[in-house]
C-alpha cells in the first residue's frame, strides 16, 4: 500500500549567504527539497538568558521529503547551536504545483 505524501513548508534561518547556498545545494542534490526561496529578516531573540538581534536569511524549503530526514540533514550543515527548522503541513495550494513538489523531492 503506498502512503500519501505529504507537502511541506519549512522554515529555517541561516546567518549568511554562503549557509543559504550550502544548505540549499545540499537539500535540492539530495532531493530533500524542491525549491529554496531566501529573503533577508532582521531577527530578535532570547538566548541564553539575553536578548539578541541578527541580520540573517530566512529560508522558504518546499518539500515532500520526510521531515525527519530533512531535519537531520539541516543539522549535520547549520552553523548554529540550535537552528530554528519549524515545518508547516501544506494542505491546499495549486495542484500542478504541489504534484511537481512532490515529483522533485522525497
Amino acid at each position: 500500500m503506498k502512503v500519501a505524501a505529504h507537502n511541506w513548508l519549512v522554515l529555517v534561518t541561516v546567518p549568511d549567504k554562503k549557509t543559504q547556498e550550502k544548505l540549499a545545494a545540499a537539500l535540492l542534490k539530495e532531493k530533500l527539497a524542491a525549491c529554496v526561496s531566501a529573503f533577508p529578516v532582521s531577527s530578535r531573540y532570547r538566548w541564553k538568558g539575553k536578548i539578541e538581534r541578527a541580520e540573517e536569511l530566512q529560508l522558504f524549503i518546499k518539500t515532500s521529503a520526510s521531515v525527519e530526514k530533512l531535519k537531520r540533514r539541516i543539522t549535520e550543515l547549520h552553523p548554529y547551536e540550535v537552528p530554528e527548522i519549524m515545518a508547516f503541513e501544506v494542505k491546499r495550494g495549486l495542484s500542478d504545483y504541489l504534484t511537481w513538489m512532490r515529483g522533485e523531492s522525497g
